[in-house]
């Protein structure tokens, strides 16, 4: 009988790393009050999401897609965005 791992089980994963990328990395880690594997782990489970997402690809009806474009087309307005517009910015003073 062959003895099987559940898909739940944690699998380890080896990576070299420089020293000042690893520091930074512990650094970052102890912050966040996590372990350097579980920070690592974290964020590269970000970045795939990000990834995988950016991948996404969305059908509609011509229809619907013409009103999307038209939209797009329209200048900007409301209130918000006058009141962005005439935010101060950080680089002016």
């Amino acid at each position: 009988m062959t003895k099987t791992t559940p898909e739940t089980h944690a699998k380890p994963v080896n990576l070299r790393i420089r020293e000042d990328v690893r520091i930074l990395i512990d650094r970052a880690a102890k912050i966040r009050g996590k372990t350097r594997s579980d920070f690592m782990i974290d964020a590269a489970y970000r970045a795939a999401e990000d990834t995988l997402l950016d991948q996404a690809l969305i059908k509609v009806d011509p229809e619907s897609y013409q009103h999307y474009l038209d939209i797009l087309d329209e200048p900007p307005s409301g209130e918000g965005f006058a009141r962005l517009m005439n935010a101060p910015k950080p680089w002016q003073g």
